[in-house]
């Protein structure tokens, strides 16, 4: 395998452009990102802080130390961390930005759907723009981080991810769904980190439409803020 892309790296922390396909710990017949991570970079030990699904690819923080991984790990439980993901589907969504708030429940084959109740929600926003062929750009800002949010988040849209067989996307050489940025304060410093994905014939996003490249700034969008409103119904 390829050397893994470093993003971002200091004392206390390492931030690797994970690719697709690979998990994020070792399965049965494939060894997950962190030993890998840790080989390339020649370290004993590496604190996994959040997590990737195994089909996305993207930024993935990976703490140095004990202390560093409770202190992140803080951060993404109090949400202080911003995340931005890009999309790509090929089905008209039924609106083209948004929010998507409501509880997730398992289905059936490891599979989630989504309900109308909001008692532990899955939330999040999104903007889009249309790339061409049918295609639109999605960057999602989620404020949860539920398994699988996102798939199904686009799903409920009507615009499943272009590849997520799962959840009905149209067949592709990938999954289309990247975690493209990542904002937060650590130690009195602002760290802003962004990545175009590596693979992915679709992922080959041209900037020149000014809707497009907005959303490859998503930290300069405007976000409406969110309210979450809890309910049983």
């Amino acid at each position: 395998m390829k050397s893994i892309p470093v993003v971002f790296e200091n004392d206390d922390f390492v931030v690797i452009n994970k690719p697709e396909g690979i998990a994020v710990q070792n399965e049965q017949t494939q060894s997950g990102i962190l030993p890998l991570i840790q080989q390339q970079l020649q370290l004993d030990k590496l604190w996994l802080v959040h997590r990737l699904d195994k089909v996305t690819s993207g930024l993935l923080i990976l703490a140095k130390n004990v202390n560093a991984a409770s202190r992140l790990s803080q951060y993404f439980a109090e949400r202080k961390i911003q995340k931005y993901y890009l999309a790509i589907s090929d089905k008209k969504p039924k609106k083209k930005q948004g929010s998507v708030i409501g509880d997730m429940h398992k289905i059936r084959d490891g599979k989630w759907a989504l309900k109308k109740s909001v008692l532990q929600p899955a939330a999040g926003q999104f903007f889009s723009a249309g790339l061409g062929d049918g295609q639109r750009l999605f960057v999602i800002r989620p404020h949860t981080g539920k398994t699988h949010q996102i798939r199904v988040m686009l799903k409920s849209l009507s615009s499943p991810i272009v590849g997520d067989s799962s959840y009905g996307g149209t067949p592709s050489d990938r999954t289309y769904l990247h975690a493209y940025g990542l904002a937060f304060e650590d130690a009195g410093q602002h760290i802003q980190i962004n990545c175009m994905p590596e693979s992915g014939q679709h992922f080959a996003i041209s900037s020149d439409n000014p809707k497009v490249a907005a959303l490859l700034s998503p930290w300069d969008l405007a976000w409406p803020q969110l309210n979450i409103k809890k309910s049983n119904t």
